[in-house]
């Protein structure tokens, strides 16, 4: 065992056991078990599962790019600050100055790749498990011997083997009919499309609809758009080798991908883009509809909150005490003096 496969072991063992759980759900509900419609619908599911345990991930991730939108002009102001300036004291005093920045803004430019980053593990890890399973061999916990031979006979359709790809199929190495490498062929191919398109357009309407003026100024945006266009190229040249399984939760995955940018971009867009704009209308309608006045009037007409007044301190008896005992009254011409003799009248 290769250290990749060491350290990959604890997540092939959690993939084996989701995979072949939800197998056999699929056979209970009536699936015949070597078919390739219930493997398939098992690594679907499996997808679900993994996608729904990294929605906090992506929340964060969310934060952590609405974090650095807001320091987008500070950042700027750096980079100009020290634009043109190569020398040694000057790159440090930069770098010194944007770390700073981002430890006071609490995030980092590497947050907006935690999801991919924690996706990685568990692609390798499910590419390692239906790789072994398609040669027939074992896997290291709930894929045995038997679930791994059904699994390499199981076909889509009735032609493409799951364990075949578009490489091999073409090359011959799988040893496969004609009709069954058209078949995986074909597949692959439609496969390799829907998958570049789907990351295209997820990239897209980040760009386009979810960027504010500042952050299309920064050098994240200028990378962005270069993985617009270099993503979807690593999935058309990389596709042709990756089995039909792997390639079916890579698909799924980037469909989530797609529909979960949709959402968020819609319902939690970015302050001061195009989206938000959007958001704002479409609210703005929704309002006029329904006979409600706009957000901006009821803001404006909003009655100001009543200061609460000054409480006055009870006096502690230890404080009455210190102030002493008020003050007795000196006699005088309005009355007698308490104790003392009453005062003569004047004669005339």
């Amino acid at each position: 065992m290769g250290i990749l496969d060491t350290i990959l072991w604890p997540i092939r063992w959690v993939i084996e056991a989701i995979l072949v759980g939800f197998h056999r759900l699929f056979e209970t509900l009536g699936l015949e078990g070597a078919s390739g419609l219930s493997w398939v619908l098992a690594i679907t599911a499996l997808v679900l599962v993994v996608r729904a345990a990294l929605i906090p991930v992506f929340v964060r991730q969310i934060k952590s790019q609405r974090k650095m939108m807001e320091i987008a002009p500070d950042l700027k102001k750096i980079q100009d600050k020290y634009k043109g300036k190569k020398d040694q004291f000057s790159r440090e005093a930069m770098s010194r100055e944007t770390m700073a920045l981002y430890s006071k803004a609490g995030t980092n430019p590497f947050s907006s790749c935690l999801p991919l980053l924690l996706q990685m593990p568990i692609f390798f890890g499910l590419f390692r498990v239906l790789s072994e399973a398609g040669l027939g061999n074992a896997g290291v916990s709930y894929m045995t011997q038997d679930l791994a031979v059904q699994f390499a006979n199981a076909e889509l359709f009735g032609l493409a083997p799951l364990s075949a790809t578009m490489q091999t199929a073409l090359s011959g190495e799988a040893g496969l009919a004609g009709n069954q490498t058209i078949a995986v062929a074909i597949i692959a191919a439609v496969m390799v499309v829907l998958m570049s398109a789907s990351q295209f357009v997820t990239q897209l309407q980040i760009m386009a609809k979810n960027q504010s003026a500042e952050m299309k100024e920064s050098p994240m945006y200028r990378q962005q758009r270069i993985l617009l266009y270099v993503l979807p190229l690593v999935f058309l040249f990389s596709g042709v080798f990756f089995p039909l399984g792997v390639m079916f939760y890579w698909l799924v995955s980037n469909f989530w991908t797609m529909g979960q940018q949709f959402l968020v971009i819609r319902n939690l867009p970015t302050p001061g883009s195009q989206a938000a704009k959007e958001r704002e209308e479409r609210i703005a309608k929704k309002r006029e509809r329904r006979g409600l006045p706009p957000i901006e009037e009821v803001t404006d007409n909003a009655p100001e909150e009543a200061k609460p007044a000054q409480r006055q301190q009870p006096m502690g008896k230890s404080r009455a005490k210190k102030k002493g005992p008020a003050p007795k009254k000196k006699p005088g011409n309005n009355g007698p003096a308490t104790g003392g003799t009453p005062a003569k009248p004047k004669g005339k």
